[in-house]
Formats: C-alpha cells, sequence, structure tokens
C-alpha cells in the first residue's frame, strides 16, 4: 500500500515514500527539526470587532434563505460571505474568543449544526477547521467549514478513483485491508470502530487519521461522540508537544451508489503563531505538491505511546 525508499545524506537520512492507491508522495527529513522554527509564542488575539463574537455575529453575519441561522447548543452556522465552494457554510463553535479546552458537547453541537447546514445539498460534503491563523484561519475565533460541491477536492477524488479500481481488481474494500495492515503496526495510534493512526505517507506535519466505519455524511450520528473523543485525544496529544495550530478535514462520500469509498478524517500540525509570520509550507508544498515532513509516522505513535503511558 505504501513505498519508503531511504536516502543517505550527510546528516542522517532522507525517506520519500509513496501511497499507490492515490499516487501522491511526500519526504520525510527528520533533521530539519533542528532548525526550531516552531517556538512557543504568546498571541494574544483581540475579540474587539470579532464578527463571531456574540455582540457583534447577529448584525454582522449571513442568514439562511429561510431567514434563520442554525443554532445547537452554543455553536452558530450560517452561510459563508466569502464561498469558495459549490455551497460553503460556517460555523462557530464557542461564544468565547479564544478556547482553553474544547469539550466533547461543544464540538460535538458544533459538528452536528455544521452538518444540518450541508445535509441537503448534492454532492461531495467535507466539515473542515482551520485552528488558529497560522493554520489558515482567517478569524482567531474557532469556527469550522462546510462545503459542498458537485466533484470531490483533489484528496478525496484520488481515493474515489483508486477504492474503485482496488475493489475491482481485489474483490475487497481499500479501507478494510488497511484497517487490517495497520491495526497492529507501528502507526497505529487507538480505537477500533473508529481506527486513528498516524499516516503512512502523511501530508503534513505529524498527520493522523481517523478511518470511519461509515460512506455518508447521514450515518455519522452514531459515531460522532466517538468520532470527537479520539480528535480530543489528537488535540491534547498535539498540545503536550508544543503544537497550537492544525487543520482538520473529515471527507464524506455522496448519496448514491457505493464504490468503495469511505469517510476519513486528516489531521495536521502547524506552526505555532509567531510574530514574524514565519510558515511551514514552502514551494515543496505550494508548488511542487509535494511535502516536506520532519516527524516520521511511526515517531508520531511512538510518542504517542509514550505520552499515553504518562497520563495517569
Amino acid at each position: 500500500m505504501f513505498s519508503v525508499t531511504e536516502l543517505k545524506t550527510g546528516e542522517g537520512t532522507l525517506q520519500y515514500r509513496r501511497e499507490w492507491i492515490t499516487g501522491l508522495s511526500c519526504r520525510v527529513s527528520p533533521e530539519r527539526i533542528k532548525r526550531g522554527i516552531d517556538q512557543s509564542v504568546p498571541v494574544a488575539y483581540s475579540p474587539n470587532g470579532c464578527p463571531f463574537c456574540p455582540d457583534q455575529l447577529p448584525s454582522a453575519t449571513p442568514v439562511f434563505p429561510g431567514g434563520e441561522r442554525i443554532i445547537v447548543g452554543e455553536s452558530v452556522t450560517f452561510p459563508n460571505l466569502f464561498p469558495f465552494a459549490a455551497w460553503h457554510t460556517v460555523t462557530v463553535i464557542s461564544r468565547d474568543h479564544t478556547v482553553g479546552d474544547f469539550s466533547r458537547e461543544m464540538l460535538a453541537d458544533a459538528i452536528r449544526g455544521s452538518i444540518r447546514s450541508l445535509q441537503d445539498q448534492k454532492g461531495y460534503p467535507s466539515l473542515n477547521w482551520n485552528y488558529l491563523p497560522s493554520a489558515g484561519a482567517s478569524l482567531a475565533h474557532p469556527h469550522l467549514q462546510g462545503l459542498v460541491d458537485p466533484r470531490p477536492s483533489l484528496l478525496p477524488e484520488r481515493y474515489h478513483s483508486g477504492c474503485e479500481q482496488y475493489l475491482r481488481g481485489w474483490g475487497s474494500l481499500y479501507w478494510d485491508d488497511l484497517r487490517s495492515r495497520e491495526r497492529d503496526g507501528p502507526r497505529y495510534l487507538f480505537g477500533d470502530e473508529i481506527l486513528w493512526l498516524a499516516h503512512a505517507v502523511p501530508l503534513g506535519e505529524r498527520e493522523v487519521r481517523a478511518l470511519l466505519p461509515l460512506r455518508t455524511m447521514g450515518e455519522m450520528e452514531p459515531f460522532l461522540d466517538t468520532f470527537v473523543d479520539g480528535l480530543r485525544k489528537v488535540m491534547g496529544f498535539y498540545r503536550s508537544l508544543g503544537t497550537a495550530a492544525f487543520n482538520l478535514s473529515l471527507f464524506f462520500d455522496r448519496r448514491g451508489e457505493d464504490k468503495g469509498f469511505r469517510a476519513f478524517a486528516s489531521i495536521i500540525a502547524r506552526i505555532n503563531p509567531n510574530p514574524i509570520s514565519l510558515s511551514d509550507s514552502s514551494f515543496m508544498e505550494r508548488l511542487h505538491l509535494e511535502p516536506v515532513i520532519l516527524t516520521a509516522p511511526e515517531d508520531v505513535a511512538r510518542m504517542f505511546r509514550k505520552k499515553r503511558q504518562r497520563s495517569p
């Protein structure tokens, strides 16, 4: 399912990794982590003028065609004023401008609100989260973005095509075979019904994948609390390593014929907010479309297990 080619360098080892079902590849260069570019820098984000704070939200955000917003718990969902999808919604997760700890109820309510805003749309849905400006959030106030498009974006499109070919060629689901391979392997983190693992060919630093036992967004509700519990574990793990910012995407199949795709989530660590706008993306990520990763997936899993053993 994956290939790893190692090349000795003057300072250590460089790995070229490739995922066969998608053709996507990355480079793992552990020595580059010694640059120490991701230092924890306290950055205060003022709520003044924030359109997602309770005093501004009613007047600063739009409503759906019926004149309403979707409210679930303290989350509020509404159309995106500046969409980049055929259907694009925003879910403000919390009334608070900054959140120290995202509770299960808070995250589950926000995801429910986002799903509700997408459920009547035809196409390929995804739930997405840029957490903090250094991860691409235009506003620091925590919020999800829900997308539905008539065709999937590049990453899920690769899996849709590859999984259909895999099913025809092998007579089994790629996701079932991947679960069997990874369940007791060096990249496994935790979970059974929802399997969490350090992805073998990461798209970003310390990528963690969640493999869900469902296909469409309408099947999510029975697994929502379990998913949120797993997400909170990963967020806590990132924090224990000094990582604040991250990106999250949860991809679903459209309603209709089952061609072998299954829902999955990807979460990657991003560089911490910093005052000089230092980025963890460069020409390799943006133009070559091949990320340079600092931490090998197997090391991510080892760090996770070590942190878990130390937890009370």
